[in-house]
Order: structure tokens, then C-alpha cells, then sequence
């Protein structure tokens, strides 16, 4: 079976002429000269991109998930490769009714009709991993029914399976593709994939976020109802709302379009600073606007999260940015140890300018957040900086906010927009406001602690002064063994020279 599946994607490889993809970024050799002479007779009208984009949605729902992934790897693709694969929909035909029903009956062991008030029958929503069926609870409560694929699992891992054998392969037969890092690349996709064949750690998901957003004007997240949930089945709250790529329909709907262009970016860099938690998948399908112009998320398979360290770092970098400091962003890099200790901050200063001041010189609002932030990136790792996965979907996540905000927006200028709310956070992070939180953050401790004080001090003292004593006391033992050793050396020596004495007497006796 896997043989047959490898053999179908080696003849849709030569089909679309992705060997030429990969043989038009080898250095010319011997092999590349041969193989094009081989298939000398292939002409090809679609770009490189295109042929990509179209073997991957042809070889599967899988191939296509791998290949929007591969799109956020801008770091390590041309810009003609990664445009045309954010171009990978992740729509596939629903899978029989008839399965999902007997999955739910398998899992909540009773008929679905005992289950549910009402189950539509006709999926509202279908994707490589799952899909979504309208439903209510007894109660009357309208749902989302949210259930994954029957025998996934199998799929999935049989795919990766060839897709690691040919990261490999690849990496064994062209040695200039260690710089794309096929086989990292092939890990980071099959982490997120498993992540989202867990609808628990999804449903999870979505009530952090849900919670992060309480009584928000800007976003509204789906409520989770547990009782209903497994690692197989996510039942949440049935949201409302118009596509947010309905574009037409939002101006009927009298939505303030530049409004909601700025709300995404106030969502995006809450979630990023104020959270440390973001939604990494927010792509138009994703994304609806109720009837209030709120934004609502759905689909949380994949989360992006942020330490202090990485915010940070963000923040940083982005104000420094605004300033064209361009020593304060080489800095902050060391500082955040993306980059070695040793590199020097006049050198790395330098090249990120170099990179910078061309894209500087147009109107903020032609700048893009996310290519700029990329172009650190590419410059970055030749200061040996190594690929962060967190930082790698905060990117991605920064162009999709960014291109959806000029979609509804095409004035939006985010620099502007970003600057007020990483200036308010920083100045949080450090000063009175911070020491105040910090100390609100310590009291509960404090105030278990300070009572005990007296006591842990007498203890300390008393503890130390036994520690002394058995201190000097093994000191008084070590130097007791080295005055016997001293004495038992001298001993010896006196017998030896004594012993040689009396057998140089009987020699000359």
C-alpha cells in the first residue's frame, strides 16, 4: 500500500514538474544536466508556484495542510513558492453522515437522537481533519458538533511516514537542501497535525481564549460545553455571523470597515502582548463578524504561545523599528539569546539596516508588518539565529491579520496603528507600574512568609551553627588524619633507612 501511495507521488512529482522545482535551486552538476536531458521534452505553461500549489491540492487533503504550513516557512522559501501555497484552501468533501452518526453513537454509547434535541444531518463545514454539523441540546442550547474524520489517524500517519522518506531522501541526494531543512520542516507539520487530532486540547484551546476575551467589544470566542466533548467530538457554541470575507455583504450590513480593520490588529497584539496566547490559524474561513462588528474566531487546532522573554523581544524590535534604532533591535536579539553572545552589535546593526532603511523609505502604510519582520528574520540567521516555531506562527499570523485589515481597509496603517499599544506596554513593563503589579503579583506570598520570618531566621541561625560546628569538627578530623599520616610517613622512612643500615653492616661485616 505505501509502496503504490509513494509510487503516485512520484509520477505526480514528474507530472507537475516539481523536479524541476528542486533541480532549478541545485547548483548545476552533472546530475541536473542528465536529468534535464532525460526529460527533455516536458514543457510546462504554469509557473513553478502554480504547479506546486496544484500537486498538493491534487495528491490530498494531507499534502494540502503540509503545504499551507509550508507557506508560513517564508524564512526558508521564495516569495513565489510561499504566495502560491497560501493560496491551499483546506476544503475537502464531507465524509457519510452515516459515519459521523455512528462515531457519536459509539461515543456517547446511546442512539444520537437520545443525545441531541435536533442533529442536522447535513454537514455545515467540512475539512481534511474534521467536519461540523448543526445541532441542539436537550436543553434546547444550539450547537456546533465538531467530529473528526473516521480512520485519520491511520491517513495521517502514513503520509508523514513518506514525507519524512522523502525529507530525507532529499536531504541524501542534494546536499544544498539542508538549507531548506526538509526534515525539520516535515516535524513542525506532523506536531501541529497531531495537535489537531486531539479535539480536547482544540476544545482547550478555545476556552482560554474564550476566557482571555470575557465581555471583550472586539471578539467573541464560542462557549465550550464539556459534558458533550471528547478527544474525538468538540460540541461548542453555535456562533452567528457573516464570512469575514464577505466583503459586499459587510458594507450592506453598514459594518465600519475601517473600524474593523483596526480591531483586528488591537486583537492580534492583545492576544500577542497582554495574553502571551494567540490564535495562529486566523485566515478569512476562520474568521466571521456578528451583526455589533465583532470579530468571532473559530477553529483552534493551532494556538501560538509567547514567553515574557518572547514578548519581550517583540516589542523591542518593533519600537525599534518605529525609531529606525537599529542597534536597539541588534540588542535586543542578544539579549533575548536568538543570537550568540559573541556576535558583535556594530556588525549586526549594520545588516539589519541595510535590510531596513530600503523598506523604510516608502509610507508606513505600504510597509507590511509581517514581510518586515521576515526580512529580520532571513538576516538573523546568518548570524547563526536559530528557527523559533513560536516566533515562525507569530509571523504567519501577523501577515494573515495584516492582509485581512487591507482587504477591508487598503488605507490601514498598522505601524501607526501597533505603535500606541507596544508603547503602553512597554512602559507597563518597566517603572512604579511595574514594581506596583509585581508586588500585587508577590503579596499572597508575602503574607504567608512574613509571619514566619522570626522563626525561619532563629532556624537558619541555629542550623548554621551546627553546620559550623560539624564543619570544624571534621576539619579537626581531617588535620588529626594528617598529622598521624605526617607521623606514620616518618616512621616508615625511619625503618626503611634502618633496615638499609643494618643490611649495609652485614654486607661489609
Amino acid at each position: 500500500m505505501r509502496l503504490l501511495r509513494l509510487a503516485k507521488i512520484i509520477s505526480l512529482s514528474l507530472r507537475f514538474g516539481l523536479d524541476r522545482v528542486i533541480l532549478d535551486a541545485a547548483p548545476s552538476g552533472r546530475i541536473v544536466r542528465w536529468w534535464s536531458r532525460l526529460f527533455f521534452w516536458r514543457k510546462f505553461k504554469e509557473p513553478r508556484g502554480v504547479r506546486l500549489r496544484l500537486a498538493l491540492e491534487t495528491l490530498g487533503p494531507i499534502f494540502i495542510k503540509f503545504g499551507q504550513v509550508l507557506s508560513t516557512r517564508r524564512d526558508l522559501l521564495p516569495p513565489d513558492l510561499a504566495d502560491e501555497l497560501a493560496l491551499l484552501q483546506d476544503r475537502v468533501p464531507p465524509f457519510p453522515t452515516e459515519q459521523a452518526i455512528d462515531l457519536l453513537e459509539s461515543f456517547y454509547g446511546r442512539p444520537v437522537d437520545a443525545v441531541f434535541r435536533r442533529f442536522d444531518r447535513q454537514p455545515v463545514a467540512s475539512a481534511s481533519v474534521a467536519q461540523v454539523h448543526y445541532a441542539e441540546l436537550p436543553d434546547g442550547t444550539e450547537v456546533a458538533v465538531k467530529i473528526l474524520r473516521p480512520g485519520i489517524e491511520k491517513i495521517i500517519e502514513h503520509d508523514i511516514a513518506l514525507l519524512e522518506t522523502g525529507a530525507l531522501l532529499l536531504e541524501k541526494i542534494w546536499s544544498g537542501s539542508r538549507r531548506l531543512k526538509p526534515r525539520e520542516v516535515v516535524s513542525e507539520f506532523s506536531k501541529y497535525l497531531r495537535d489537531e487530532l486531539d479535539l480536547m486540547r482544540e476544545a482547550g484551546n478555545c476556552a482560554q481564549l474564550r476566557r482571555n476575551f470575557k465581555n471583550s467589544n472586539l471578539l467573541v470566542v464560542p462557549e465550550v460545553y464539556w459534558d458533550w466533548c471528547g478527544s474525538r467530538v468538540m460540541v461548542m457554541e453555535h456562533m452567528r455571523g457573516t464570512p469575514i470575507s464577505h466583503i459586499p455583504k459587510l458594507h450592506e450590513q453598514n459594518i465600519d470597515m475601517k473600524a474593523l480593520s483596526r480591531a483586528g490588529v488591537e486583537i492580534f497584539f492583545t492576544q500577542v502582548f497582554r495574553d502571551g496566547f494567540f490564535h495562529a490559524d486566523m485566515h478569512p474561513g476562520n474568521i466571521f463578524v456578528d451583526a455589533q462588528g465583532r470579530y468571532v474566531a473559530l477553529d483552534f487546532g493551532i494556538m501560538g504561545t509567547l514567553s515574557d522573554i518572547d514578548k519581550d523581544y517583540l516589542a523591542r524590535n518593533f519600537l525599534g523599528f518605529f525609531k529606525r534604532d537599529y542597534r536597539k533591535v541588534a540588542q535586543a536579539h542578544i539579549d533575548a539569546g536568538w543570537v550568540p553572545a559573541h556576535t558583535r552589535v556594530d556588525e549586526f546593526e549594520s545588516a539589519i539596516r541595510s535590510v531596513c532603511e530600503p523598506i523604510f523609505d516608502r509610507p508606513l502604510k505600504d510597509i507590511s508588518f509581517g514581510k518586515t519582520l521576515l526580512r529580520l528574520f532571513q538576516t538573523a540567521r546568518r548570524y547563526e539565529m536559530e528557527v523559533q516555531p513560536q516566533l515562525v506562527l507569530l509571523q504567519k499570523t501577523l501577515l494573515n491579520i495584516e492582509g485581512l485589515g487591507r482587504q477591508l481597509d487598503p488605507n490601514l496603517d498598522l505601524w501607526t496603528t501597533a505603535k500606541p499599544f507596544l508603547e503602553r506596554w512597554m512602559q507597563e513593563q518597566i517603572g512604579w507600574r511595574a514594581l506596583l503589579r509585581e508586588m500585587k503579583n508577590e503579596a499572597p506570598g508575602w503574607t504567608a512568609i512574613l509571619p514566619r520570618l522570626p522563626r525561619l531566621a532563629h532556624k537558619a541561625l541555629t542550623e548554621g551553627q551546627t553546620h559550623r560546628a560539624a564543619l570544624e569538627s571534621r576539619i579537626d578530623d581531617i588535620e588529626r588524619r594528617q598529622r598521624f599520616s605526617a607521623r606514620l610517613i616518618v616512621a616508615i622512612s625511619a625503618l626503611a633507612a634502618a633496615l638499609a643500615a643494618i643490611e649495609a653492616l652485614r654486607f661489609f661485616g
